[in-house]
């Protein structure tokens, strides 16, 4: 079968590889009818999400047909249309009972306290091959494979292995309630549904910020009121529209890659991008130049650092953009002299996606808004590139993995 296959940081390659077969009594093989760039991929490709091992396909987000089951999976059977979440857990452990499935104890082999398993990722997440390929095999399919109704279509389904439920619970580690103003940092397509999930949970105003106009754009048409950091400084703007009193709640949609501002009063100089790029290109010489990221090691994410100097009192963030382990910069004492509540982690998606699921399937909303590209699997290389260059009106890239 043909997947996306990790070789080394700056090298994927769309590849032949040997088709999955079960090899638990739980595992279930789908055949992918639909599958995702996201972020989170690009994170791996640069070397800021260390760990990798070559030989991994990339991906973690899914829609297919189940294929085969094992003798332990009794609520699936062939031909069944299923949507992926991209963590994984076994359904049966003390967190995945109280809906941490993020946090399962036993679906990362590295053991109950080595983090969350998800679909090609890292060593330390498993590692499980992932979801950019023709074919896949599901543990614990019991538990990690929901049934989609007729009326939701790949197109959207797609959308709800991931970015959609991360959103979603960006919005709930926010404690986002009626009549808040909310800032969203980041306006990629986990950025642009978590504008539409703080309305969802009540927000009264959105502030988006992002450094990209086609980005914001979008994010206006969500309800949001957008903010370029490279045409202004994004804590002044902030301070002049909520009268210097700051947002209630932020979300740090972002994460590690967050983007230095390319002009602006908030700019960086092109001698600081060009001394990063020449850091960067030491420990990985194939890597694109990336001297607009922020890069672990660097100091506080750009996004960590706007977020807390511009949140109210007492307010609240929540942290869903992706961090490394390896990571241990934050700017914890000015968050601490504002009585802030940090709320963070990665999205216990099994947890999340049936509510959206309904949501999607009774038309209250359509999450299609987000998606900007469908390419063929073939073409896959290609669109990495204009994704990971932020090419305008590159937000969402939607795979075709069969014909």
């Amino acid at each position: 079968m043909k997947a996306v296959v990790f070789h080394g940081i700056g090298d994927i390659r769309l590849d032949t590889v040997p088709a999955p077969k079960l090899k638990q009594p739980t595992d279930a093989i789908i055949r992918l009818t639909a599958s995702a760039i996201c972020g989170t991929d690009l994170h791996m490709i640069r070397g800021t999400l260390p760990g990798m091992r070559p030989g991994t396909i990339l991906g973690h987000e899914g829609v297919g047909i189940v294929e085969e089951v094992g003798r332990g999976v009794r609520n699936l059977r062939r031909g069944d249309r299923v949507v992926i979440p991209s963590t994984i857990g076994c359904g049966n452990c003390s967190y995945c009972r109280s809906g941490y499935t993020a946090q399962c104890d036993d679906a990362n082999p590295n053991g109950p306290t080595a983090g969350t398993a998800f679909f090609g990722g890292p060593g330390s997440t498993g590692p499980f091959d992932g979801l950019q390929a023709e074919y896949a095999r599901i543990p614990f399919a019991h538990h990690n494979l929901i049934r989609l109704p007729r009326d939701v279509s790949d197109d959207q389904a797609i959308l709800l292995s991931d970015i959609y439920p991360t959103a979603d619970f960006g919005a709930v580690l926010a404690e986002v309630g009626p009549g808040d103003v909310v800032a969203v940092w980041g306006c990629g397509p986990v950025g642009l549904f978590a504008v539409l999930s703080a309305f969802q949970r009540g927000a009264h105003r959105v502030l988006a910020v992002d450094g990209h106009a086609d980005r914001l754009e979008k994010a206006r048409e969500l309800g949001a009121e957008a903010i370029n950091f490279n045409e202004e400084d994004p804590v002044e703007a902030i301070k002049e529209l909520t009268r210097g009193i700051g947002p209630d709640r932020a979300i740090d949609a972002v994460g590690v890659d967050a983007e230095r501002p390319k002009q602006g009063p908030a700019a960086v100089s092109g001698e600081q991008a060009k001394q990063f790029d020449e850091q960067v290109a030491k420990i990985a010489p194939n890597a694109s130049p990336q001297g607009q990221l922020w890069k672990p090691g660097d100091g506080p994410s750009q996004a960590s650092i706007w977020a807390v100097q511009t949140l109210a009192k007492a307010g609240t963030l929540g942290i869903i953009g992706v961090y490394p382990q390896t990571d241990q910069f934050f700017p914890i004492g000015a968050a601490m002299n504002k009585n802030l509540t940090i709320n963070m982690g990665n999205c216990n998606h099994r947890t999340y996606i049936p509510r959206l699921v309904e949501m999607v399937d009774a038309g209250t909303v359509d999450p299609t808004v987000v998606l900007t590209q469908q390419e063929p699997m073939a073409d896959v290389i290609e669109a990495y590139k204009q994704f990971d260059l932020r090419k305008p009106g590159w937000v969402k890239v939607e795979l075709r993995p069969v014909g």
